[in-house]
């Protein structure tokens, strides 16, 4: 079952998050910038209320949450009913896919990444942003998870289980930026964006079919 109830139960609190945080959200798409394709057709799976594919100008969004749907539609992207273990779209499709900080509401993280490797085309580019379970920021996470709301139904993971997986479902040729640096509450400015992982909180991977 998809875990959508607390994004339809909790619309507003998600969306007063980015109000709430601009630094570090401007921050995520900065990071997300940097590895995603300047050309081709690409769809965010978990595209939730458009915040992440609207500013990086993506037309097409999978989201389970139907409030969460309606807001990114209004927003002008074409967001479907569905479910990143059984994506609407034909095989090959896509020239890449986004996910970011969605992997840790999945029900089934490997049959995700097959899914999303059926839909892209050959040489196609697999995006992932998530928190690094093993980051600070992925730390203090789990160590509350059970008072957040969102959080408490996550399950976290680190850069390194992630790259087993989208090696098994077939992916390769990975490149990384990350940022975030701080504690939430003490980023007062963009954070850099940083080849690599291992310093920063938020993570983005890039992954070939």
């Amino acid at each position: 079952m998809p875990k959508i109830k607390p994004f339809e139960d909790n619309t507003q609190d998600y969306e007063n998050w980015f109000s709430e945080n601009p630094f570090v959200y401007q921050s995520e798409i900065q990071a997300v910038k940097h590895l995603l394709p300047q050309n081709g057709e690409g769809v965010e799976i978990g595209v939730g209320s458009g915040k992440f594919a609207g500013p990086l100008g993506i037309k097409h969004g999978v989201e389970p949450s139907g409030k969460m749907r309606d807001i990114a539609r209004n927003a002008g992207i074409d967001a479907v009913e569905g479910v990143a273990e059984d994506l609407p779209y034909e095989h090959s499709r896509f020239d890449f896919a986004l996910m970011v900080t969605t992997i840790c509401f999945l029900d089934d993280i490997e049959k995700s990444f097959f899914e999303v490797h059926r839909i892209l085309k050959e040489g196609g580019a697999f995006i992932i942003g998530l928190i690094d379970r093993e980051s600070m920021i992925g730390r203090m996470y789990q160590r509350y998870k059970n008072e957040n709301v969102f959080y408490k139904i996550a399950t976290f993971y680190s850069i390194d289980e992630v790259l087993k997986i989208l090696e098994k479902t077939g992916f390769h040729g990975f490149e990384f930026t990350q940022t975030i640096f701080k504690k939430l509450t003490d980023i007062k400015n963009i954070e850099p964006v940083k080849k690599g992982c291992g310093e920063g909180s938020f993570v983005v991977v890039k992954a070939l079919k």
